[in-house]
């Protein structure tokens, strides 16, 4: 199993930003742990502050992968262009929220990825990733 998990803006700078909101550990931290947890599936990482490079990467694995975990960060709020890649791929995509959004400022609760993934988890902190990466298992 082949599996992708793609962070969007900002959230390279996980364990620094907004600790209160986000925890304090960082992804490769957190993204190493879980790939020896999980060491049955082929896990794989991507992380871009640029649009355009994350809706290259979903064409580039969207017809290979057995899945994507997307966290699209605030593009998830403002892309129609994400959306309509997530669209036009097989690949299942989840979108993943570290907070829970819906608790969060109002163009938050607005998502142009939702309406095309596969399932949407949001508000478990880091352990939402393998929430999602359980989904697909």
């Amino acid at each position: 199993m082949k599996i992708l998990v793609l962070n969007g803006p900002n959230l390279n700078l996980l364990g620094k930003r907004e600790p209160e909101i986000y925890g304090s550990e960082t992804f490769e931290d957190y993204f190493n742990n879980l790939v020896k947890k999980y060491a049955d599936v082929e896990l794989h990482y991507y992380q871009s502050n640029v649009e355009g490079e994350l809706i290259n990467k979903l064409h580039e694995v969207g017809f290979d992968f057995d899945g994507i975990i997307f966290n699209a960060g605030a593009y998830t709020h403002t892309s129609v262009a994400i959306g309509d890649a997530i669209k036009g791929i097989t690949t299942p995509v989840i979108e993943l929220h570290i907070s829970n959004v819906h608790s969060r400022e109002e163009f938050r609760h607005v998502s142009y990825i939702s309406p095309v993934a596969k399932g949407v988890i949001a508000g478990f902190g880091m352990q939402s990733y393998e929430l999602a990466l359980q989904s697909f298992i």
